[in-house]
């Protein structure tokens, strides 16, 4: 059964961190790309950020220069550093392959509140 939990969410002050990370069983994804995906309330769910299994990354303008995305050498996770966050950073994170890669069942994502 595959499955896949995100962790590391929270209550975090604008300009504060957080490191999210997502451990995926039950199935190989190395040879995958990976993503970070974010639903705020009222929004679609969108891509914030990717990374092949060779270490290529890509995101999106709203989260560059603050945002970076990793795996472990293991490959079947990703993780997420968030910097400088700010309000409008406030979602459910998820991980999952990236568009290019075959899908994988949602998890329940993980929390993410940026406020003062």
């Amino acid at each position: 059964q595959v499955q896949l939990v995100e962790s590391g969410g929270g209550l975090v002050q604008p300009g504060g961190s957080l490191r999210l990370s997502c451990v995926v069983s039950g199935s190989i994804v190395s040879f995958y790309a990976m993503g970070w995906y974010r639903q705020a309330p009222g929004k679609q769910r969108e891509l914030v950020a990717s990374i092949t299994s060779g270490g290529s990354t890509n995101y999106v303008d709203s989260v560059k220069d603050r945002f970076t995305i990793s795996r472990d050498g293991a490959k079947n996770n990703a993780n997420l550093q968030m910097n400088n966050v700010k309000p409008e950073d406030t979602a459910v994170y998820y991980c999952n392959t990236a568009p290019s890669s075959p899908p994988l069942p949602w998890g329940q994502g993980t929390q993410v509140t940026v406020s003062s």
